[in-house]
């Protein structure tokens, strides 16, 4: 986070020091309890995804009849579903596939939204109104139909879904950059660096971006938790990621068979459960960053 000179003068309290600034991000962001447990809970998952070949008891594609619907055991710690794979492992698999489409379509969003936002912002004038009505008409397309239309186009694969929701993600970040762009641009250092001959690009990403992350960050936390929901969606009619590849989603749509849910009741509620922690968990750190990053609240 850059800090200029007029705002040093201003607030006396900010300090140049980096790690001055880190310090007080750190105590804000600390005095949120939610944001501090999301922020704990969600590395567990994370983790734990990322270690799943090592912790996970068995394969997620391992079929075994014999064993299924059988309950939370010492065996299969939360049970099995209709084809007996363990419920446990096949979590821990489709977290790696949930969360890797949340991050990465985010951060596709995140290349488009910022680039299209910042030059909207910097350059203004009719650069300004093409821009936004591109934006305009990308967010009149109902998303989920658009979702649908696509998939159904295409395979569904990961590299898919993520390519989709990054095309379809990046208004609202667009609109953001766009906004923090039109207040910035007019600050005395972007003046002082036009004055001297700065290039554009360079007074974009160097200059104004940096003062722009705080809310570009708080808006990405946010829409990963959005993208892993719409991707439990997608998968949960059918047209996320095809079995026996894992996600959250694909096993709820295999919960939701009668005899499954009649006999089994537990297999559904653990990746709903997972689903509903990790969005509440982004939900709680963007609300922490938010606090953390607003300047008026520096002390």
């Amino acid at each position: 986070m850059e800090v200029s000179q007029k705002d040093l003068q201003l607030n006396p309290n900010l300090k140049s020091k980096p790690d001055t600034l880190t310090r007080i991000f750190f105590q804000k962001f600390t005095k949120n309890k939610l944001a501090v447990i999301g922020s704990i809970v969600l590395f567990i998952i994370i983790m734990s995804a990322v270690l799943a070949p090592w912790i996970a008891p068995y394969k997620f594609e391992d079929i075994n009849l014999l064993d299924k619907l059988k309950p939370p055991s010492k065996e299969y710690w939360l049970g099995t579903d209709r084809y007996g794979r363990d419920i446990f492992t096949r979590l821990l698999y489709g977290g790696r596939i949930s969360l890797l489409v949340g991050f990465c379509s985010v951060a596709g969003a995140l290349i488009i939204g910022v680039s299209v936002g910042a030059v909207a912002g910097y350059f203004g004038g009719i650069v300004d109104a093409i821009l936004m009505r591109l934006v305009d008409i990308v967010i009149s397309i109902p998303s989920i139909f658009l979702l649908i239309t696509v998939v159904t186009i295409f395979k569904p694969s990961v590299a898919n879904l993520i390519l989709i929701f990054a095309l379809i993600s990046w208004t609202s970040t667009a609109r953001l950059v766009r906004g923090e762009f039109l207040s910035l641009r007019t600050r005395e250092f972007v003046l002082a660096s036009k004055t001297i001959g700065t290039k554009s690009y360079k007074i974009i990403f160097s200059h104004i971006l940096p003062n722009a992350m705080g809310p570009i960050i708080v808006s990405a936390t946010l829409l990963v938790g959005s993208v892993i929901l719409s991707e439990a969606a997608l998968s949960y009619l059918g047209l996320g990621i095809q079995p026996p590849t894992p996600s959250w989603g694909n096993m709820l749509e295999d919960a939701q068979n009668y005899t499954v849910m009649l006999k089994a009741p537990w297999y559904p509620f653990f990746p709903g459960l997972l689903i509903l922690l990790t969005v509440l968990c982004f939900n709680f750190i963007g609300d922490g960053l938010r606090d953390a990053l607003d300047p008026k609240t520096i002390e």
